[in-house]
Parts: structure tokens; sequence; C-alpha cells
């Protein structure tokens, strides 16, 4: 009887399992991606709109969760998050994020800077309407997938430092309604397949050319500060009112400029029917506009011609090879300029250095370098003394910086008088420099005695001028003359931290908590920018608050960024950070430099900020020497901490604050490398700091810099 009713009372299991339980197996979701939404949905302040999201476990494609859709593989592929009143931050892991195709998050309350991270393979990217500020994630340049990009409404400040070059599928491009600045980026040439483009009611200057021969079908450039001429190629079809055009004739396009737009290509009756851009098409197609067959018969012959007298050459030369006459070598007029030469001297960039090609080309094919007119000062022996200069000495091309010359700097420092030097470092002295047009710079005189190498130093240069970030100083130009290496970066009339926190004097006003906290925020995303948006990753090794410049609103900008590896011994150059209280445990043992040990570098800056004592002081008793051993005990205990306050803040901070931003100081100083988080996580703990503090004000109306005895309510946390 028991054998009769076993599979009865089984039979509703075995159903159970076969309709329920495959779905608990189909619905697990990435790992990568489940984690990145959780951090994401804690970060957004865990919004109930947010249905079926959850912080902790759950299946985002098993379970549904709004807003996401996920592919065959449980990968995330949409995000569609738009007009759901949303506030807080994005997370930190949207990189991890790899399948998403589509992210739009639209139209809700994210009123901070733009996350650097981003879903790195999406097509559509809608972040619009948000109250976004700062500049652009220069992430952007490596979607090379994108196709729309919109980043309207929001407040979008300063120049683009997004780079285009990768992003030819990009065909909609939004810009609207933001405050950018400065001219249009000339990677715009490189958006083959744009076809509509808003810039308008943005503060964009200069002139709009480098968009003339974009295929596109609807561009406004409205309420800017454009100048100069609307090319031929936009007139009457460009909406470009509230600017500052010139009325007058244009002047004639430079050489090489097509004679017509790609922008007239939409104007087309059926498909793709007149495949030649601008030239004449119509009755004179076909066969009338082909090469004769008296012009082909001209050809062959040529060069037959031409095939005869190189021949005639080159055999002519094979028979002098065993003369020892090298004059008589010299004067023969084609020898040593073959084809392959003579291409490749055509694809150098032009340079005052000699072409390094010259000698290269005869070693190749085995005959003895000869003296070459254009090198009338070098002899034989010269040639083969000197070695090939490496042909990356082009890459000059690739600087994009300005050139300048030894005498134009010596006139902008008074010849680097005293009076204009405003600083020392390990890479050598820096002098404050006014040109003629009235711009002040500031001019890094690299000392020649420590570069490791000078003939990378260029190379050097092309990779610090690719570093665009708002808070890493700004490379402006560079001069390379008579064995001098100077670097000309943006000039920042405050100074350095350093000075702020331990050089004030009596007249100067100390750093406020705002301003503290600002400052290291902003320095956090500098580092966030070079560790996790760089690529390859740019470690600093040189991390201090005498590197951390501020401006005239003490926003911080970090600077020798990519600057060590110009530097010979750089562990003798820099490990002095260890003896000041700087370096990180392992770089004293190993002398080697890592991102980890630029966040404990960081961690480091923060204790500054939090107490206003240098990282050491031998003025100080032998326990209050180093400040990461004296203080860090202390980080978590509020009263002691309470009592490791600058003084100079006068009891005018927030209680919670100061305790978040010691936490953040205890990870980032933690002895072994492996357990500091890396700066992506800084930077989100530190942006939940401010946004506390700002809801807090919107709370209770409290201003922030509270004397202590107010600080509770400032501090309340919903």
């Amino acid at each position: 009887m028991r054998l009769q009713l076993l599979p009865v009372v089984a039979l509703p299991l075995l159903i159970g399992i076969l309709f329920y339980g495959p779905s608990y197996a189909i619905a697990d979701t990435d790992p990568n991606d489940a984690s990145a939404l959780r951090v994401m949905y804690g970060a957004l302040n865990s919004p109930g709109q947010l249905t079926k999201w959850t912080a902790n476990g759950g299946d985002p494609c098993g379970e549904s969760w709004k807003g996401i859709t996920c592919s065959g593989n449980n990968r995330v592929t949409e995000i569609k998050l738009s007009g759901l009143q949303l506030s807080g931050s994005l997370g930190y892991q949207l990189a991890s994020l790899t399948s998403v195709t589509n992210f739009d998050i639209s139209n809700n309350n994210l009123g901070n800077q733009l996350p650097y991270q981003l879903p790195p393979n999406v097509q559509r990217l809608n972040l619009a309407g948000n109250g976004f500020n700062g500049g652009l994630p220069y992430s952007i340049s490596q979607m090379t997938s994108l196709r729309y990009l919109n980043v309207s409404h929001n407040q979008i400040q300063g120049q683009v430092t997004v780079a285009f070059d990768s992003l030819s599928s990009l065909n909609t491009l939004d810009f609207s309604f933001n405050a950018m600045t400065d001219n249009l980026p000339q990677s715009f040439k490189a958006l083959t397949s744009m076809n509509k483009m808003y810039l308008q009611n943005n503060q964009f200057t200069g002139t709009i050319d480098v968009l003339a021969n974009l295929p596109l079908d609807d561009l406004n450039v409205e309420n800017n500060r454009f100048t100069g001429w609307v090319p031929d190629q936009l007139k009457g079809f460009v909406k470009s009112n509230g600017n500052s055009w010139n009325s007058g004739p244009a002047p004639p396009p430079p050489p090489g400029t097509p004679p017509g737009s790609r922008l007239n290509r939409h104007h087309k009756s059926g498909g793709n029917n007149s495949p030649s851009g601008s030239g004449g098409s119509g009755g004179d197609g076909g066969g009338k506009s082909g090469i004769g067959g008296g012009a082909i018969a001209g050809i062959v012959i040529s060069i037959l011609v031409v095939g005869a007298i190189v021949a005639f050459f080159v055999i002519k030369k094979r028979s002098r090879r065993s003369s020892t006459d090298i004059e008589k070598h010299d004067n023969q007029p084609f020898a040593p300029l073959a084809s392959q030469e003579v291409q490749e001297m055509k694809t150098n960039q032009a340079s005052s250095a000699p072409s390094v090609k010259t000698f290269e080309a005869p070693a190749v094919v085995n005959l003895r370098p000869p003296p070459i007119e254009r090198h009338k000062s070098f002899d034989e022996d010269d040639i083969a003394a000197k070695p090939i200069v490496p042909p990356k000495k082009v890459n000059t091309a690739k600087i994009n910086a300005r050139q300048y010359s030894i005498a134009d700097l010596q006139m902008a420092t008074d010849s680097f008088s005293i009076d204009n030097l405003i600083g020392e470092g390990s890479f050598g002295r820096v002098y404050r420099a006014q040109f003629d047009d009235g711009k002040v710079l500031a001019v890094k005189k690299i000392n020649s005695s420590a570069l490791q190498n000078p003939e990378d130093f260029l190379d050097i240069v092309s990779e610090i001028s690719g570093l665009h970030h708002p808070n890493v100083t700004e490379l402006v130009g560079y001069c390379s003359e008579h064995g001098q290496h100077l670097l000309v970066y943006e000039f920042h009339k405050n100074g350095a931290l350093h000075d702020f926190l331990h050089l004030s004097d009596e007249e100067s006003k100390p750093l406020t908590w705002n301003n503290r906290v600002k400052i290291a925020l902003g320095t956090a995303r500098a580092l966030e920018y070079l560790h996790e948006v760089c690529s390859p990753s740019v470690v600093h090794k040189n991390i201090k608050s005498a590197n951390i410049l501020l401006d005239a609103e003490l926003n911080p900008h970090l600077s020798d960024c990519g600057l060590a590896s110009l530097i010979a011994d750089v562990d003798q150059a820099l490990n002095h950070n260890t003896g000041s209280g700087y370096g990180a445990p392992e770089v004293a043992m190993s002398g080697q430099f890592t991102i980890k040990s630029d966040v404990y570098s960081f961690g480091v800056v923060m204790l500054e900020l939090l107490t206003g004592r240098k990282p050491f002081d031998g003025g100080r008793s032998r326990s209050e020497q180093s400040l990461v051993r004296w203080a860090t005990p202390q980080l978590h205990d509020i009263d002691a901490l309470a009592k490791m306050v600058d003084p100079a803040l006068e009891g005018l901070y927030p209680v919670k604050s100061l305790s978040r931003f010691a936490d953040v100081i205890a990870l980032c100083v933690q002895p072994e490398p492996e357990f500091r988080p890396p700066m992506s996580e800084v930077v989100e703990a530190l942006v939940r700091l401010v946004q506390r503090a700002n809801m807090s004000k919107r709370t209770f109306g409290v201003d922030q810099a509270s004397p202590r005895g107010e600080a509770d309510a400032q501090d309340y946390e919903p």
C-alpha cells in the first residue's frame, strides 16, 4: 500500500520542482551586475519608487526590478529610470555593467557631479535634466559604441574635455542648456556619423568651422558666444541666432577643404543614388569621365622609362660597391634616396632635429651610410658614433599643448628672477610668468641633472597633455631647447594647500570646515580620475599638500601629475615623502609606488586638513612627531577626535561630519595596502558626507559651519 501511495504523494513535489525549481536557477543575475545595482540603490538613498530593488540580496533579472531589462544570459542590458524623482548619486560600480547598452536616468534630482565611471559599452546615454554640475566625465571618450548622448538641461560647466576621436558611431549629441565654455573641441571632426547636434544655450566661443563637414541633418547653436563666419555648408540650415557672427564676406577656405559639405547629402531624392559628394554626376557620368586610351598608353610608357632609369642607377651603384672612393659615391644624385626613404621622410613631422630616417634607410639595405649634402656638418664617423634617435621623437605632433621658446619664458619670468620664484619641489623650481597678452602662468623648470632619460621628455609631455580633469592642474605648454626642459601650467593665485594650513599669517583667514571637505573631495576626484579613468592608470607618487593648488574659489587642483616617470632614481627623489610623513609603509621598505600608496598619502593630506598639523613635525614631542602614528589610534574616539581638530576652526564644525571624515582617513592610512579602499569608494564616501550636510541645512536651515553646540540638529540623518 505504501508503495502505491508513494508516487501519488511525490507527484505534487515533483511538479513543484519541475515548475518552480528552474525559475530560481534561471533567475541568477550576473554577480557583478547585481552588485552594481545594489550599490546604486543604496547611493540613491533606497527610494521606494524603485520597486523590488534592495541593497542586500535580491535578483534584478529574476525578480524584474523596476527599470531593469536583462538578456537571455542574465546580463543587465538596459537601465531606464527616467522621471522618478530620484536623488542621491549613482554609486561607484557602474563600470562593471559591461552589457548595458541603454542607460537613461534623465529628469531626476541627482544634482551633483557626474560619476566618472559609467557603463563602458553603452549605446544610448541619457543624463538630461538632473542638475549635474562640474565637467563631463572623460570616460565618455572611451565609449566606442556610443550612438546617442544627451546631457542637456544640467549645470555642466567649463571646457569640453571629452575626446571624440573614437566616437565615430555617435549620431546624436545634445549639450543644450548648460554652462559649457571655450571653443568647440577639434575632435568633433571625427564624428563622421553625426546627424543631430544641439549646442544651444551655452557659453561656447570661437568658430563653428569644425562642424562644417559633418553629415548633419539638424544643428542648433543658438545663444552662445560664437564669432567668425557661418560656414557656407551650414548657411540656411543651422539655427544660429544669438551669436556674434561676422556679416562681412568670409575668407577663402584653407587649401584642401572639400568644395561641398557632407551636410547637403541628406537633401537627396532617393537613397544613396548620388555617391559622389559634390562632384558632377548628371549626364557626364559613366565612360565620358574615364581616362582615355592615349593617357593610359602615356602612363605605361612613363612607367617603363622610369623603371629603366631606376634599374640603370641600381646596377651602377652595385658596380661601385667595391670602390673605396667615397667622394665619388657621394656625387650620385639619386643613390641614397630610394623611394621608401622618400616616403618615410614625407611621413615624418616637420622638426628642427635632423631627419633620422635619412640614416636608417641605407643601413637597412646594407649600404655604407653616405654623407648627404643636407648634413654637411656630419662626417661618416659622426654618423657611426651617434646613436639613431628613436622615431618616437615624432610624438611632438601628439602634444596637446603650446610649444614655447626659451626666449619666450625668459621674458615672461624676467630671466627666471628670484622675485618670480613661487616654489621649489621634487622636480625643480616654479616661477610666475607674465606674458605680453596679460596672461599669468606658472613655469616649472625641471632639474636636468635629475632627468632619467631626457630624450623621453616629449613623450612624457604628450602623456601629461592628455590629462584633462577639473581638479588636475592643466598643462598649457612646454619648452625643450638647449638642454633645458620646462613645463608651463595654469596659475592658481591662492597657492598651495600647505601654505594655507601651515604658513598662514595673522591676517589670513583659516580654511572653514566646508572648504576643507571641498578640498578633500576635489583631490579625491582627481586621484579617482588618474587611477580608475586613465588607461593605463597614472600613479602620482608624490601626493602632499604642497602639490594641491587652490584657485580663487578654493577649488583644489592636483599638480605634478604624470611627472614621476621623468625623474631618475624615483625612490631616492620621492622617498623623502616617507621621512616627511606622507609615504606609505611599503614604499619605505620596497621603494615601490602603487595606486594604494597614493591612497595612503591622500589619507595623510586629509589628516592635515583635520588637525592643521604637519605630517612630520620634529618640533613636537617624540610621541606626536609622526601625525599618522599619533592620530590613528584616536580616530574612532569622538572625545579624542574633538581635541585633535585644528584649533583654527574654533569649534565651527559639525560633529558627525567630523566623525565620518575621520572614518575615511582611517581606511586610507591602513598599514596593509590591500585594506585601503579604491579612490572611487573614497569619493563616494565624501560625496555622501556632503549630501547629508546639505540635506540637514535644507531641513533645519542651520549653517553647516555651526558651533559644536548646534551640531545635533545639523547632523540629523533621516
